[in-house]
């Protein structure tokens, strides 16, 4: 293959050469007839609302004049007002805006002459374009059956141009497929073809077969004119999808073509568009045959559309036949023959070409060219036909060959070849210029010519001349050019093949006819040749590497040179990442933008060479394309994708993702992993849910970015797979039973409206079942006996059908309320803590269900230490009834107290009544730890220890232990052991020095043992202040100091507030013997109260009494102080009560009372008892005001 592309190459090199040196230039100067050099196209599209240009352009000399003919009539440009001729030019502008540009649509044809000839152009069809609007009419919406296939026509304006037409959908303000939220803008979305849906050629969209997610949408067809690039849309059309039938499967049958057979008539060269669509369920696949044979697809045809489409851009005669085009499904199948015929316009075998010849010379005018049918082939003079033109006995036609012979100026003029048939025509122009012409060098004269050695060179003496002139050329003017070293073409250029040092120097042209000579000089240096002796190397890197290219050169010393870098054929531009380190090409932190290829161009004035490398940088995967859908089943659909750049590196597997959340989109989930070589995989799908998928590709660099999502897909419904889990028969109440299941999820649904068939009958008996439908995720059956088995049964439902039953489950209807408590509730094997309790099992019968459990409720009634209070709150514990269970252990009870406990039974909804309830006592225990334990540092070398005593003492407390020892010392002291009493909470001990800590251990002791230790180390106590800081508050002055200035305000308080009180003055004690004083609430200005005397019992005074009234009076303030308010009042006390006084005989407020908390008679009866607790009293003023008994001591202290 290497070979035959080099020698392809190398044979179209030589033919561009042999074009170039062989083409035969008139000058101008020399006379000649007219050549049409520019027309427009035989089919000329214009814009009318633009300036519409018809082109026409020539050469000649004398320079030519211009005309046109408009539909085989002299056209006269200069009355037409709308109508003018460019100068010297031929092209005719129209200026038909608003003028009726339609009577201008004709076919043109322009005219060249010069007094030598005239020259025609081809016939030019001149169409105005039209950019159609498709009729406002109202669409329907068109309804059609789940499953059934459906035509939408698009019948776009035939043109021309032709317009190019596709399917949008969502054209207008409409919701798009399963989206939530209505979109405030129209969202334009190309429908996509896929094996069930196909756009025809003539445009119209076709559907095998309709899903339920066609319904909802907008469709309108959309035709482009490519000559404006004008876009028309169609009115769009509302496709509504009817799901409530079965899809029922079909055979295929063909929507395009209909019937059996059809067939095609294709110009050769034009395109050939064969097509097959087909409804069906499920989709058909189409497969193609040509002449009864499998269809072989050559290099110039293209299967596309899901193998629907057969196209060739440009068709040949071998392409005619029979193609036959098969639809199968697993239904049937049905076929159509479509018969291809190739047609072909004429075509040029040989055009005509310009003849300059001398008098009495000879020639001919070639016009080869063939068509099926074959053309007819005509000769014109200056337009017209060579038939009615004058008679010249020196040329003659022969066939499709205009002969002349014995040439004379009369021959010279402008001849016109047209060959046609009826698909088309040929038209060409040649003229025959016959003169006399001395010869004349064209081009450059005493050229420099420099060339590498090694290489070939081209050496130009064009030239012109009538007759045609001899060429020689020779080196120094000596000799001729000879060998195969040198090639001398017609045109007068020389070539040297493989240039060698010798051929240096000058070489001479002579050109010469009958009419004369000249010559031309060319001077050849020959160099040494450039070569880049280190060529860059192709690279493949991963991403974000350097690369370096080298390119070192070696060239001719007398010649500079420059190097360049080129990268894709475009000059490289130097910058941060990209630099040259001398000739080296740098490049940075390599990125996909930086690949391709990179030529080194080393450049000098004689030649250009190059050196190519490829750059290959190693990435993650492009994403995959062109995701389509296909295939669609209930359970399935095919994804196909178009492979994305493997970035040099191939790829591994592909990962399929989908999204099924209408409501949250963007949540994808992976489905499954195929390897990298397939690109349409079968997915497995759960039946009637809304998919959307994408694809990841995956190399050893890494995974490519996601794909483009694909259109949004709905599988089929089914009869749901799933069935209910964790179904339960329990009572609620006892005369019914709820039977409950755990949901099916929204993916196990597999069709709309889901439902649950509920099934039930009583376990060992012959009736039928019985079943509900419904909707919840419990049913409740009434009017049952009280726990009794039911044998029970789920299934789903939807609309396509009944899933499959679940297992038949027991359940019982409600529970009663246990009829029986247990009995001979006992104990035994009681500890301190724990205790094991005994009882007699009930009947199954009179549990009124399944047993459950046995519960004892018990409490701590009181501790045996009576002085200690308890939580009397109730506990129980549970013994769940595995077996016959009869006995039970209690734990965690507090030891030396008294317990209580009752047992129950219990099913699963109720607890009988309590059993009888009985009593027993946990021995002593060891206690817990001590509370309160505080470390103090009252001196600077002594630590304080105190405690209190535990919060459990579970028995009676026979002492405490007491365990310290240094933490820090260096001598490392022995653990030393305290006892004490249990009246004994404190403990002090003598330190060595100020740095030494101790850890002490505390825990008390019953007659069991010892119980919980309390550890706590001292502090550190490295300061004095510190120590002083830990002495007692209450022996510190400022704190003594405080609290004296206190009681002193508090003194003067008290002080002022009694006398305020007592304005009235003082009594006398005899006086006051014989009256009492009744509170009246009345106030007088200044505060002071107003008494009324009533009655008063006079009792004589003991010794003792005035005794303890004086030791009353004389009470110290600290004892003042410490007093509180549960002190006696003095108006606790009434008739018949002994009212102390003063030493001074003064009546300072002690006055008569009741007691609040006792009867008046019991008082007096105990009044002897309660006389000593008088120097606490409160005294009542009117029931409003108390002045407590402090009093009394502050004045008689004062």
């Amino acid at each position: 293959m290497p070979v035959k592309m080099g020698t392809l190459v190398k044979q179209t090199l030589l033919l561009l050469l042999w074009q170039s040196v062989c083409a035969f230039d008139i000058p101008l100067e020399i006379r000649q007839p007219p050549t049409i050099t520019k027309q427009s196209l035989k089919d000329h599209i214009v814009d009318p609302r633009d300036t519409m240009v018809i082109e026409c352009e020539a050469k000649g000399t004398p320079y030519p004049t211009f005309s046109w003919r408009r539909n085989g009539k002299y056209f006269n440009v200069a009355r037409d007002p709308q109508t003018s001729m460019r100068r010297r030019s031929g092209t005719l502008d129209i200026y038909a805006w608003n003028n009726s540009p339609e009577s201008y649509e004709a076919e043109y044809q322009c005219i060249a002459s010069n007094e030598y000839g005239s020259a025609y152009s081809h016939k030019i069809r001149l169409w105005i374009s039209r950019a159609p609007i498709w009729p406002r009419e109202i669409l329907e919406p068109v309804t059609v059956s789940v499953g059934l296939p459906l035509v939408l026509p698009c019948n776009p304006h035939p043109g021309p141009p032709k317009p190019d037409t596709y399917w949008m959908t969502s054209c207008s303000y409409a919701r798009p497929f399963n989206w939530p939220i209505q979109t405030p803008f129209p969202t334009m979305q190309p429908v996509r073809p896929d094996r069930r849906v196909s756009m025809g050629i003539n445009g119209d969209l076709y559907f095998s077969n309709v899903l339920a997610n066609d319904s909802a949408h907008d469709y309108c067809c959309n035709a482009r004119f490519p000559y404006k690039n004008i876009i028309q849309q169609k009115r769009p059309v509302v496709v509504k999808v009817l799901t409530t039938r079965m899809v029922s499967e079909a055979a295929p049958t063909l929507l395009s073509p209909t019937g059996s057979s059809s067939s095609v008539l294709v110009l050769q060269g034009e395109e050939l568009l064969i097509e097959c669509i087909a409804s069906g369920v499920p989709t058909p696949r189409i497969t193609w045959t040509k002449d009864g044979e499998q269809l072989s697809i050559l290099p110039h045809m293209k299967v596309k559309n899901f193998n629907k489409l057969i196209q060739i851009p440009k068709a040949v005669f071998e392409d005619s036949g029979e193609y036959a085009c098969t639809a199968t499904n697993k239904i049937g199948y049905t076929e159509h023959t479509i018969t291809v015929r190739v047609k072909a316009a004429p075509f040029w075998l040989e055009r005509p070409t310009d003849l300059v010849l001398a008098p009495e010379e000879s020639g001919k005018l070639v016009c080869s060219s063939d068509g099926i049918p074959r053309p007819n082939v005509r000769w014109f003079i200056n337009g017209e036909p060579i038939e009615t033109a004058t008679p010249n006995p020196s040329r003659q036609v022969s066939g499709d060959t205009l002969i002349f012979s014995g040439v004379t100026l009369a021959n010279t003029a402008v001849y016109q070849c047209n060959a046609s048939n009826q698909y088309g025509y040929l038209h060409a122009n040649a003229f025959v210029n016959v003169l006399h012409a001395t010869p004349r060098i064209i081009g450059p004269r005493n050229e420099l010519i420099k060339v590498a050695e090694g290489t070939h060179v081209l050496m130009h003496c064009r030239y012109f001349g009538s007759p045609v002139p001899d060429l020689k050329w020779s080196k120094y003017g000596q000799g001729n050019l000879e060998g195969s070293h040198f090639s001398i073409h017609s045109n007068g250029t020389v070539e040297i093949k493989h240039v060698r040092i010798e051929d240096q120097g000058t070489y001479l042209c002579v050109v010469s006819n009958i009419a004369g000579r000249e010559e031309n000089q060319v001077r050849l240096e020959v160099k040494e040749p450039t070569e880049i002796v280190k060529r860059p190397q192709n690279m493949k890197v991963l991403r974000g590497s350097d690369v370096r290219f080298e390119c070192a050169v070696k060239s001719d010393a007398s010649v500079p040179v420059t190097t360049n870098w080129m990268k894709n054929k475009q000059f490289l531009i130097i910058g941060w990442r990209v630099s040259l380190e001398e000739s080296a090409l740098v490049i940075t932190n390599v990125n996909r933008g930086d690949e391709g290829n990179y030529t080194c161009v080393v450049k000098n004035e004689m030649e250009m060479i190059g050196a190519s490398a490829r750059l290959m940088v190693m990435d993650r995967p492009e994403p995959p394309t062109k995701l389509e859908l296909s295939d669609p089943f209930e359970r399935s659909v095919r994804l196909t994708w178009t492979p994305g750049d493997s970035n040099h590196s191939p790829i591994k597997e592909y990962l399929v993702q989908y999204d099924d959340d209408d409501w949250l989109p963007g949540k994808w989930k992976n489905l499954s992993s195929y390897p990298g070589n397939l690109h349409s995989v079968i997915l497995q799908l759960s039946p009637y849910i809304v998919y959307e998928f994408r694809v990841i590709a995956v190399n050893e660099i890494g995974s490519s970015r996601p794909s483009r999502s694909s259109t949004r897909f709905q599988t089929g419904g089914a009869p749901p797979d799933a069935i209910p889990q964790n179904i339960r028969g329990v009572g609620t109440w006892r005369n019914n039973m709820e039977i409950s299941w755990e949901p099916l999820s929204n993916r196990e649904w597999n069709g709309p409206h889901l439902k649950y068939l509920v099934w039930w009958k009583r376990r060992d008996s012959r009736e039928e079942w019985k079943n509900a439908t419904t909707k919840w995720l419990r049913y409740y059956i009434y009017e049952t006996d009280t726990f009794t088995p039911y044998e029970i049964k789920v299934q789903a439902a939807n609309d396509f059908g009944l899933g499959p039953e679940s297992q038949v489950v027991i359940g019982y209807s409600g529970e009663g309320r246990p009829l029986s408590a247990p009995l001979n509730l006992r104990v035994s094997d009681i500890e301190s803590n724990q205790v094991t309790v005994h009882w007699d099992p009930v009947s199954r019968e009179s549990i009124m269900g399944a047993l459950k459990e046995y519960k004892v409720y018990f409490w701590r009634d009181r501790s045996q230490l009576r002085w200690l209070s308890v939580s009397r709150a109730m506990k129980s514990k549970d013994f769940p009834a595995n077996g016959p269970r009869t006995s039970g252990t209690l734990s965690d009870l507090f030891p030396y107290s008294n317990y209580k406990i009752y047992i129950v039974v219990a099913n699963n909804r109720y607890e009988s009544s309590p059993s009888n309830t009985i009593e027993f006592a946990t021995p002593e225990g060891v206690p817990s730890a001590p509370r309160s334990f505080r470390i103090q540092q009252r001196h600077l070398d002594t630590i304080y220890v105190d405690w209190d005593t535990p919060a459990e003492p579970n028995g009676i407390i026979t002492g405490y232990s007491l365990k310290y020892q240094t933490v820090n010392a260096t001598r490392g002291e022995e653990l030393r052991v305290e006892d004490f009493p249990p009246n004994i909470s404190s403990f002090s001990l003598r330190r060595y020095d100020r740095y030494t800590r101790y850890r002490f251990s505390l825990a008390a002791r019953t007659q069991v043992g010892t119980g919980e230790w309390y550890t706590e180390e001292s502090p550190h106590y490295t300061t004095e202040a510190y120590a002083r800081d830990q002495v007692d508050i209450t022996t510190q002055g400022w704190f003594i100091g405080i609290m004296c200035a206190v009681a002193l305000i508090v003194l003067i308080l008290l002080i002022v507030c009694f006398i305020k009180r007592s304005r009235g003055g003082k009594y006398p004690v005899r006086e006051k013997k014989d009256i009492s004083l009744e509170p009246v609430d009345d106030k007088d200005q200044e505060g002071s109260f107003d008494y009324r005397i009533t009655r008063i019992a006079t009792l004589p005074y003991s010794r003792r009494e005035e005794e303890r009234g004086i030791q009353r009076g004389q009470t110290s303030v600290e004892a003042m102080m410490k007093r509180t308010e549960s002190d006696d009042s003095l108006m606790d006390y009434g008739d018949g009560g002994e009212i102390p006084f003063n030493e001074d005989g003064s009546f300072i407020g002690q006055y008569t009372g009741s007691r609040k908390d006792a009867e008046p008679d019991k008082e007096q009866e105990e009044d002897e008892d309660d006389e000593d607790d008088y120097s606490g009293a409160e005294i009542h003023f009117g029931g409003s005001l108390e002045l407590h008994s402090q009093i009394n001591a502050i004045y008689s202290f004062a």
